[in-house]
């Protein structure tokens, strides 16, 4: 423990101790997360069953609304692609309603890759009318919700990843990896063709299932990762090697390079990654992100769903973490009026 948390860990212990039943998945930010001891006597590995255990009691209260072929995939993949998912002349729309749109947008670095987000807000939902049919979409609705196992409206924005684009160490987004110790949904509409050169999301298919591989791989990652070179993982995001994947039972990863009009619904306690991209183009997508306390028993009653507040969620985050600017981490810079596809 660091020399300023040892001197207040007697008033921050408590608050530690609280964390241990959230999302709160960082093992350096929390000495009892990251504790090897504790971890040892089974800490991680009890936290990461019980948020599980919780998850499938949720989806199966909501499984009754999820398209049955969604449903089967989902539970034996972890992702679900679905090809030409909008009406054509509806998708062409909001293509094009997108490509028109520009407004206040922000962009964060990794590596060499530039990804760049637009908040779908009242005033892009206003300028994008066509957006609102793939929103009230319900199959869409069903199964982003069974993927997060909460009946939750999830944070939507435009997003445009631009690779290549610093001469900088690789994305780190290209390593497998997931995002953290518990299921959360995310889902991307492709607005554009994704060919392999383009760098398209790929993921471990059965990696979602809670196995006994898994859960060895998970307790002994648990005991080195606070410590270790990877800072990600530290935070929680474990990374796993290509080569890992065969000794967890699991299948050689799936890139999905689609044509425009696919939507795919992951959920990303499943290793997935980003690929590498091996040109400067742009991908554009309806990108969309679920994720709840893993412990809270009730799948609804979500104040932050409710229409008027759902909608400016992501310019109160942004706003937020502007003024926090200096005493928390905050990546997501501002940087002007722009639309999805500006260089």
């Amino acid at each position: 423990m660091r020399g300023g948390m040892r001197l207040f860990a007697p008033l921050l212990t408590p608050v530690w101790a609280a964390q241990l039943l959230t999302g709160a998945k960082s093992f350096v930010d929390n000495p009892l997360i990251g504790s090897a001891r504790l971890n040892a006597m089974g800490l991680h590995v009890a936290r990461v069953r019980l948020a599980h255990a919780m998850t499938a009691r949720r989806r199966a209260a909501l499984a009754g609304m999820v398209h049955p072929e969604d449903r089967v995939r989902f539970d034996r993949d972890g992702v679900v692609e679905i090809r030409d998912f909008l009406p054509a002349s509806l998708f062409a729309d909001l293509r094009q309603q997108i490509a028109d749109y520009r407004n206040e947008a922000r962009e964060a670095v990794q590596g060499d890759t530039i990804t760049r987000r637009l908040a779908l807000d009242p005033t892009a939902r206003r300028a994008i009318p066509a957006f609102a049919a793939f929103h009230n979409n319900a199959r869409w609705r069903a199964l982003t919700r069974y993927v997060a196992s909460f009946d939750i409206e999830p944070l939507l924005y435009i997003q445009s990843i631009l690779p290549n684009r610093h001469v900088a160490p690789p994305d780190p987004q290209i390593q497998f990896h997931a995002d953290t110790f518990y299921p959360a949904m995310k889902a991307w509409l492709f607005l554009e063709d994704v060919p392999v050169e383009n760098g398209p999301f790929t993921y471990v298919k059965g990696s979602h299932r809670l196995t006994p591989e898994r859960i060895a791989w998970e307790r002994q990652k648990s005991l080195t990762v606070r410590d270790g070179d990877c800072r990600l993982s530290a935070r929680g995001s474990f990374r796993i090697m290509p080569e890992e994947l065969a000794g967890l039972g699991l299948p050689a990863p799936t890139r999905f390079a689609v044509p425009a009009n696919t939507l795919v619904v992951a959920d990303t306690f499943g290793f997935h990654a980003r690929t590498q991209a091996s040109v400067s183009a742009t991908r554009i997508e309806l990108w969309a992100y679920g994720r709840r306390n893993p412990f809270r028993p009730i799948k609804g009653l979500d104040i932050w769903s409710l229409p008027g507040i759902a909608e400016r969620r992501i310019g109160l985050r942004w706003w937020l973490a502007d003024r926090a600017a200096g005493l928390v981490s905050h990546p997501w810079k501002a940087v002007g009026i722009k639309g999805a596809a500006d260089e």
